[in-house]
C-alpha cells in the first residue's frame, strides 16, 4: 500500500472518531472541563482500576474539596489523604499521590518524560496528564484503549511495548486531546470486554478482529484466588478499642485490628466472620473479643466515636460493624 493512499485511511478513519466522539462523548466530565493539571492529575490517579461512575459519585469532588490545590494536598497529613480516600482501594495511589504532591511542591512539570519520574505515575498516566493538561501529541494506552488496539490490528498477544507501538501507529496528532479522549468513550461505551457493539463503532469498516473480536486479546488463563484465613482480635477496655497504624505495604497507613494466622483463640468471645475480596486473594477471618489490657507493640486505644475518623480498610469497617 502506497503511503499517499495510507494516508489518506488514516485520515478517514480520525475523521470517524472525531465525528462519533463529538455525537457520543462524555463531553460534560468535569476533568474534561478544565485546564488544571492538578485535576487532571487526580481525575487520572483515581480512574486507575476504577470505573468513571464510581470515582464521580463518590471520590472526585470530595477529594479536591478538602485539597484543592497541590499545595494544600502537599501540607495534608497521610491519615487525612488515606481517609478521603477511605473505599476507593489501591491506597497505594494515594500515598502516591501525597508523595508526588510533595515532591513537586506547587506545580507538576509539563512534559510526559518528567511526570514519568514522579511516584506512581507510569507512561500511560504520564502520557495522559501530558495530553490533556499540557496538550502534548501522544497517545494513552489504558485498558480500554489496549482493547481498541488489540482488536483494530487484530492482536492477540498481551505485549505492551507491541501496544505502544500500534498506538503511535494509529495516533491522530493533529487532534491528540480529542483522540485520546474519544478512544477512552470507544472503550468504555462502544468496544466492551464481552458484549462489543461493533455495528455502532467508527472503527467497523477498517477493523481487523470485527468478526472475532472477543479472540482479541486472547483470553487470560483463569486462576482461583487463594484464601488467607486468620483470626482478627479486637481488643476492648472499658469504652474503648485497640487500633494500629499498618507499617507493612498492603494497606500501609490505615489503621486495623490485631489480626494473626496462629492466634490461641479458644477464650475469646466470639463476634462472628468477615470476607473480603481483594485483587489477588480473599480473607476470610474470624473475628474475636479480648479484655487484655496488655497491648501488642504499635496498638493505641480509640473510642467508637475516634475510630469513625480513622482510615480503615474495607475490612475492618465489616469487623467495626459487627460490634
Amino acid at each position: 500500500m502506497s503511503i499517499w493512499l495510507q494516508l489518506r485511511m488514516d485520515k478517514k478513519v480520525h475523521q470517524s472518531l472525531l465525528n462519533w466522539y463529538e455525537q457520543n462523548g462524555r463531553h460534560d466530565l468535569p476533568w474534561r472541563r478544565t485546564n488544571d493539571p492538578y485535576k487532571i492529575y487526580v481525575s487520572e490517579i483515581m480512574l486507575q482500576q476504577t470505573q468513571v461512575k464510581t470515582v464521580l459519585e463518590r471520590f472526585y469532588f470530595p477529594f479536591l474539596e478538602a485539597f484543592p490545590t497541590m499545595e494544600d494536598l502537599a501540607r495534608a497529613s497521610l491519615d487525612n489523604v488515606l481517609k478521603k480516600w477511605e473505599g476507593l482501594g489501591y491506597y497505594t495511589r494515594a500515598r502516591n499521590l501525597l508523595a508526588t504532591a510533595r515532591q513537586c511542591n506547587k506545580a507538576l512539570p509539563e512534559s510526559a518524560h518528567e511526570l514519568m519520574k514522579l511516584p506512581g505515575i507510569g507512561r500511560s498516566t504520564a502520557h495522559a496528564v501530558a495530553a490533556f493538561a499540557y496538550r502534548e501529541r501522544l497517545p494513552i494506552l489504558d485498558a480500554n484503549v489496549k482493547r481498541i488496539l488489540h482488536r483494530y490490528f487484530a492482536v492477540a498477544e498481551r505485549n505492551e511495548k507491541k501496544l505502544w507501538e500500534y498506538a503511535h501507529t494509529l495516533f491522530d496528532s493533529s487532534h491528540p486531546f480529542e483522540y485520546n479522549q474519544a478512544m477512552m468513550d470507544l472503550g468504555s461505551m462502544i468496544c466492551l470486554p464481552k458484549k462489543p457493539l461493533c455495528e455502532l463503532c467508527p472503527f467497523a469498516m477498517s477493523c481487523q478482529g470485527r468478526s472475532t473480536p472477543l479472540s482479541y486479546p486472547a483470553p487470560r488463563t483463569s486462576s482461583v484466588k487463594p484464601i488467607r484465613h486468620r483470626n482478627i482480635i479486637v481488643f476492648q477496655k472499658e469504652d474503648k478499642y485497640a487500633l494500629v497504624q499498618r507499617e507493612t505495604r498492603f494497606l500501609h497507613g490505615l489503621w486495623g485490628f490485631f489480626e494473626s494466622e496462629e492466634a490461641d483463640t479458644r477464650r475469646l468471645k466470639h463476634l462472628g466472620e468477615v470476607t473480603q475480596h481483594y485483587t489477588h486473594f480473599t480473607l476470610q477471618a474470624n473475628v474475636h473479643l479480648s479484655n487484655e489490657e496488655t497491648l501488642p507493640e504499635g496498638f493505641e486505644w480509640f473510642t467508637l466515636e475516634e475510630i469513625t475518623r480513622l482510615s480503615l480498610s474495607r475490612a475492618d469497617h465489616k469487623v467495626v460493624n459487627l460490634f
